[in-house]
């Protein structure tokens, strides 16, 4: 399988303009949700490591972490931050009796006005996204932090003007 790279966003839909008023004379095109991924380990506890950048306009639609190894630890802790501004808040992982285990969604945007404006559009340049962990007691650990969200023009504008064909 080969790769391929796109100077997005990939819109999808048989509709590209609103023509009348029924189903099939209205726009119908949506854009692609994508992703990138980060393995971090047990021992990234710097302040704010780099784990993404973004381009600019995109809309983060998820972020999650999905524990690999189980943490040996109580109560590890993950805060995102895009472009410098923190967009978590502080989400304390799930523990079982035998560690941590699984995904997790990290909720965006609700610790504040800035961080819901970021979630929404990540600003008219390219925007790098951090976390912080912070793993109390124990040893081991390891996961993937994952974030999806929709390319857009960096204006945030997801579909072309009737003269960008």
């Amino acid at each position: 399988m080969g790769f391929a790279s796109h100077l997005g966003p990939w819109l999808l839909g048989t509709n590209k303009y609103t023509t009348g008023t029924t189903a099939a004379t209205t726009q119908n095109m949506g854009a692609a949700i994508v992703s990138q991924t980060k393995a971090v380990a047990y021992a990234d506890t710097t302040a704010q490591t780099a784990a993404f950048v973004l381009p600019a306009g995109a809309l983060i639609t998820a972020c999650q972490f999905i524990i690999t190894t189980a943490y040996t630890t109580t109560a590890p802790t993950f805060t995102i931050f895009i472009g410098g501004v923190q967009a978590s808040s502080a989400i304390t992982l799930a523990t079982t009796g035998s560690g941590l285990v699984g995904a997790q969604a990290i909720p965006l945007g609700g610790n504040s006005a800035a961080g819901a404006a970021l979630v929404n559009n990540v600003g008219s340049s390219d925007v790098t996204v951090a976390f912080t962990q912070s793993n109390g007691s124990g040893g081991t650990g390891a996961g993937t932090l994952v974030i999806a969200y929709i390319v857009r023009g960096s204006d945030g504008a997801m579909y072309p003007t009737v003269s960008q064909n």
